[in-house]
């Protein structure tokens, strides 16, 4: 994702963003890297920081919300 997009949204929203690219990647060195090791005490720290980013999300305004998520949607169209 276009980080200078990003910047454009409050910060609830950047935090979204940034949070689920850091997740996708911990996802794919659970499913790919052989090595990849995962402690229950960190994915609870993961989930506990997906649940807060989701929460600052639904916070933001309904406006904002639709913006971001039109761009995520349409982004090759919009922002190429």
């Amino acid at each position: 994702m276009n980080t200078n997009m990003i910047k454009k949204f409050p910060e609830g929203i950047q935090d979204f963003a940034n949070t689920f690219v850091m997740m996708q990647e911990k996802r794919h060195n659970a499913d790919y890297d052989p090595f990849g090791i995962f402690t229950k005490s960190s994915v609870e720290r993961y989930i506990i920081a997906v649940e807060g980013a989701i929460r600052k999300f639904k916070l933001e305004p309904v406006e904002d919300r639709r913006a971001f998520c039109a761009c995520v949607l349409f982004r090759k169209h919009i922002w190429n």
